[in-house]
C-alpha cells in the first residue's frame, strides 16, 4: 500500500497539536478534579443551581458513562454528566458543568452558531464519506470537476470545526459569568475553573487544525494531479 510522505508535511503538525491538547485536557482535569471547591458543591448540585439561575427548569440532568463525556443535548434538553463530574465537589466539576449549562443557555436563546452547527451535522456525516469517494473517483478517472466537488463536500468537516470553536468559547465565557453570578466559586477558584475550560478549548483548536490540514492535503494532491496532466 502506497504511503505519501507529503501527507506528514500537512498532517503531522496538527496530529502533534491534537496529542498535546488531549494530554493538556486530561492532565488539567486530573489536577483540578482533586481540588475541592470551597462550597463543597458536587457537579450535579451545581447543575441544579445553575439551571435554576438561568431559568432552564425544562432541562433534565442525566448520568452518562465514561470520563469527560459531559455534554448538553439540545434535542432532548438533557444535561449529561459523567460520574466523575456529577459526584465530585471539585473545581473541575464546576467549570465543566457551567460550560454545558452555557450550551443550554445558547439553545434557549436560539444562538445562531448553535443552530448552524446543528444544521451542519447531517451534511458533515454525508460529506466526510461521499466527499472522499468523489475525490478518489475524480482522481482515478481523471474527472477534475468530480474531484473538486468531492473536496467541496469534504470541506464541510472543516466548516463544522470552524463553527464549533467560537461556539465552545462562548459557552466557556458564559460559564465563568454564571459561576461568578451564582457565587459558586470564590477567590482563586474562578481562575482555576478558567484553566480547565481553556484546556478543553485547545482540543477544539486542534480539531480545526486537523480538519484544515486534511483539506489542504487533498487540494495539494488535486493540484499536483492537474499539473501532471498538463
Amino acid at each position: 500500500m502506497y504511503f505519501d510522505p507529503m501527507y506528514l508535511v500537512f498532517a503531522l503538525p496538527a496530529i502533534l497539536l491534537v496529542m498535546f491538547a488531549q494530554w493538556r485536557v486530561q492532565s488539567t482535569y486530573a489536577k483540578y478534579t482533586k481540588v475541592p471547591n470551597a462550597r463543597r458543591v458536587t457537579g450535579a448540585q451545581a447543575a441544579e443551581v445553575l439551571l435554576q439561575a438561568t431559568g432552564l427548569q425544562n432541562v433534565d440532568i442525566a448520568g452518562v458513562p465514561g470520563q469527560l463525556t459531559d455534554h448538553y443535548d439540545p434535542g432532548k434538553k438533557i444535561l449529561g454528566l459523567s460520574a466523575g463530574v456529577a459526584n465530585t465537589p471539585s473545581v473541575a466539576a464546576l467549570g465543566i458543568v457551567a460550560h454545558e449549562v452555557g450550551h443550554a443557555q445558547q439553545d434557549k436563546e436560539g444562538y445562531g452558531l448553535m443552530r448552524l452547527r446543528s444544521g451542519l451535522v447531517p451534511i458533515v456525516s454525508l460529506g466526510s464519506t461521499l466527499g472522499y469517494i468523489m475525490f478518489l473517483g475524480g482522481i482515478f478517472l481523471g474527472f477534475t470537476g468530480l474531484a473538486w466537488l468531492g473536496i467541496l463536500f469534504f470541506s464541510s468537516g472543516a466548516i463544522f470545526a470552524l463553527v464549533t470553536l467560537p461556539l465552545e468559547l462562548d459557552a466557556s465565557r458564559r460559564a465563568l459569568a454564571l459561576l461568578q453570578k451564582t457565587r459558586l466559586v470564590v477567590n482563586e477558584e474562578l481562575g482555576e475553573a478558567r484553566k480547565v475550560l481553556n484546556a478543553a478549548a485547545l482540543t477544539y483548536v486542534a480539531a480545526l487544525a486537523q480538519a484544515i490540514s486534511s483539506l489542504l492535503y487533498f487540494v495539494f494532491i488535486l493540484l499536483g494531479a492537474g499539473r501532471q496532466r498538463d
